[in-house]
């Protein structure tokens, strides 16, 4: 029986990229760069301790040479410091012993009075050294703070930003170009969605505009049948429903990007706009809209933000008890922060499912859409306002039933 062959093995990958052009051998990375400079640093901070320590030495063995501790005075030594001393009668080994010791002694106070001279110098030099390589290290590494700035301007939806960093081409300017390239494909990218939009604002809004004045036109006609005007209140609702659905998905395309153009906003009348707004369906569904509204001010978009509240506060109409429901409505300021909440009466939610909630054409135990009560991208729309104006929405189920949405947007 023949035996089957071994399947090929594929050839190890190269551990370069082909594709990259050759590049010199002594290139000038950051690697190179900081060892030439910090061992420069540590070569000259050595040579000059050595020759600090060579001069404090030979001033030290001069003086000491100079200024013998004692002297021969007729046979007899006679010492000149206190710590010298020899005894007044005393043989020729007796004195060469004590003088020995002397001049022990005084080499003892050359060395340390070396010693702490180069200390201090070895300190001064320390500080010296430790200042030059920050400073140097901050001008090596100031192509990454520079990148750090455009980084963070760009966050701010500011695509046309470039770093354009020039120097030598080591491992931060090929970072820097890669950012750049990076870049110029979102600002690409961002540009065609931006058009996509609006393109789809107009193709989606206008069928939909010229079915609705037909089917107005049509229920107008009070010689119409009674069968074609119930017809036609049925298209007419089901349009409305779709105009909300592109409404809401082109804002939703809209509010994922950052806002550029910020004014002041008073949360607070935000609220109440969205409360007047929804207060014939709240007077419709028997709920009670309360509660205090504190001055709360944010930078921001006026619309955008009272959607966020009009949201909300729909949702806590349309998702409440059939009977003696409400809705309390609050703003207030707490540690630089503008909080709107938006408490509810309502069935129980459990809170795993409280996530969900947030994601387009998700209900609570439902998936899709297929209720009257909206067309699921309120919470979606709400959160992704609340991100581009760099806030964020949690959501909590409320003890006894319904939901504590809470806005936080920095001030």
């Amino acid at each position: 029986m023949a035996q089957t062959p071994a399947p090929l093995q594929a050839p190890p990958k190269p551990t370069w990229d082909p594709r990259d052009p050759v590049r010199p051998l002594l290139r000038p990375t950051i690697r190179i760069r900081l060892t030439l400079l910090y061992g420069g640093m540590f070569l000259i901070a050595g040579i000059l301790l050595l020759a600090i320590i060579y001069l404090f030495t030979a001033q030290a063995l001069r003086d000491s040479t100079s200024q013998l501790p004692f002297k021969v005075v007729s046979g007899t030594i006679t010492p000149t410091s206190d710590w010298c001393q020899f005894p007044k009668e005393a043989n020729t080994e007796t004195l060469s012993s004590a003088a020995t010791m002397c001049l022990r002694h005084q080499s003892d106070l050359a060395l340390d009075d070396l010693l702490r001279r180069s200390l201090f110098a070895l300190l001064g030099l320390s500080i010296i050294a430790f200042a030059f390589g920050y400073a140097m290290a901050g001008r090596v590494l100031s192509p990454l703070g520079r990148i750090t700035r455009t980084a963070r301007k760009v966050a701010g939806s500011d695509l046309s930003r470039r770093i354009e960093l020039g120097g030598p081409d080591d491992e931060l300017k090929e970072l820097a170009d890669t950012f750049d390239e990076m870049l110029e494909r979102l600002e690409r990218a961002f540009t065609a969605q931006q058009r996509f939009v609006a393109n789809a604002s107009h193709e989606l809004r206008t069928p939909l505009a010229i079915n609705r004045t037909l089917l107005e036109v049509q229920l107008a006609d009070p010689a119409a049948p009674v069968e074609l005007q119930q017809l036609g209140k049925t298209l007419l609702a089901t349009n409305e429903r779709s105009e909300q659905l592109v409404e809401g998905l082109l804002l939703l395309a809209r509010s994922d990007n950052q806002i550029i153009e910020r004014k002041p906003v008073d949360l607070a009348e935000v609220a109440t706009r969205a409360i007047n707004q929804a207060h014939a369906e709240a007077e419709a569904k028997g709920v009670e809209i309360r509660g205090e509204r504190a001055l709360a001010v944010v930078q921001g978009n006026g619309v955008l933000l009272e959607r966020i509240a009009l949201n909300l506060v729909q949702n806590a109409i349309r998702y409440n008890v059939p009977e003696g429901g409400w809705a309390e409505v609050t703003t207030e300021t707490q540690h630089g922060l503008a909080i709107l909440t938006v408490t509810n009466t309502g069935p129980m939610v459990p809170a795993y499912e409280v996530d969900n909630l947030f994601e387009p054409f998700r209900r609570l135990r439902q998936e899709r859409t297929g209720s009257d009560k909206g067309v699921g991208l309120g919470l979606s729309i709400a959160r992704s306002v609340a991100r581009a104006h760099g806030g964020r929405i949690i959501a909590e189920p409320r003890e006894g039933g319904g939901l504590v949405m809470r806005v936080t947007l920095p001030i």
